[in-house]
């Protein structure tokens, strides 16, 4: 049997998690049977199965230690990369803030797909992410772009996405045609929200520092010194993803997020982001990172779900 002490109640309560849901995924992921009495963790197993579980444990420190809570995510992170000899990248991971948001909250990349996502868009002009719901695409891309708009490294922040109903027709919400296409570009203005005050955003609307639009608005125009996501890029038709791509200016970066398992196009239509991808796969300068459910860093039923349809659409 294996001992592990932590040096406070705090400490204890951020590792086991709500009802001790931790220290079961902990057994769950190593085999060994682990119980925590107090500030003490008991590991009994095999002996291989002992030391990988103080491993994984003590690789969680800098969560632990610090009192935050500790997810199932971070579990499974912090096995994978034991298991992959990539103890130094989940270090890494732990320590960079990308970003704090306006309630205090500081966002990290919380699994090895997403370091490798926020990496490809720290050194690439242009990446595609492709995954899940849930998995953070759009979040951490607007993470990454709020932070370098405040820090003046962009001119502009664009953020678009194509106004494709699923299951509405547009022309039946209230309202100018601004109004009408508002209700598409909503998780855009969530993602922003968490780092500029509410109140900045008009101002910074006004003066296009921040442009929120619908896809056709880009038509036509050159995208320079701006940080640009595309949003919901499997809704675009080959030619929209196109129009899109080529708007890249000097100075600028792009981003585009999908997933391409849940398209609200007329069922006749190839989406665009699935053409693109098999297009653009090696060219030079363009990243693709794909995500999976067990990126998914939403509510654990979030991850659920996306597993059973997965399941249903094989």
């Amino acid at each position: 049997m294996k001992t592990f002490q932590l040096p406070s109640s705090e400490s204890a309560i951020a590792l086991a998690g709500s009802r001790e849901e931790n220290i079961k995924i902990l057994s769950q992921q190593t085999g060994a049977a682990v119980v925590l009495r107090g500030q003490e963790l008991l590991i009994s197993g095999t002996p291989k199965q002992e030391e990988r579980t103080f491993e994984i444990v003590r690789s969680l420190k800098p969560i632990w230690q610090a009192g935050k809570p500790i997810s199932k995510v971070d579990i499974r992170t912090a096995a994978q990369a034991l298991d992959t000899g990539r103890q130094e990248l989940l270090q890494a991971m732990q320590e960079r803030i990308l970003g704090r948001t306006r309630r205090g909250e500081d966002i990290r990349a919380k699994t090895l797909a997403q370091w490798q996502y926020i990496e490809s868009i720290r050194t690439k002009d242009l990446t595609f992410c492709i995954g899940p719901s849930g998995t953070g695409k759009t979040f951490l891309a607007a993470t990454i772009a709020a932070q370098a708009l405040l820090k003046d490294e962009y001119e502009r922040l664009i953020l678009t996405r194509p106004a494709v109903e699923a299951g509405e027709k547009l022309g039946f919400l209230p309202g100018d045609l601004q109004q009408k296409v508002n209700p598409f570009l909503r998780p855009l203005y969530d993602a922003l929200y968490e780092f500029i005050e509410p109140e900045r955003i008009p101002n910074l609307m006004e003066r296009g520092v921040i442009e929120v639009a619908p896809l056709a608005y880009m038509r036509g125009r050159t995208l320079s010194n701006a940080f640009v996501i595309v949003d919901e890029a499997q809704n675009t038709t080959p030619a929209q993803i196109k129009m899109v791509l080529t708007r890249l200016g000097f100075g600028s970066r792009m981003v585009v997020t999908g997933d391409v398992t849940q398209t609200d196009l007329p069922m006749h239509q190839e989406s665009g982001l699935a053409i693109a991808q098999k297009i653009l796969q090696n060219v030079e300068g363009i990243a693709f990172c794909h995500l999976t459910k067990a990126d998914v860093v939403r509510h654990p039923l979030v991850e659920r779900i996306v597993a059973a349809y997965e399941k249903h659409e094989q």
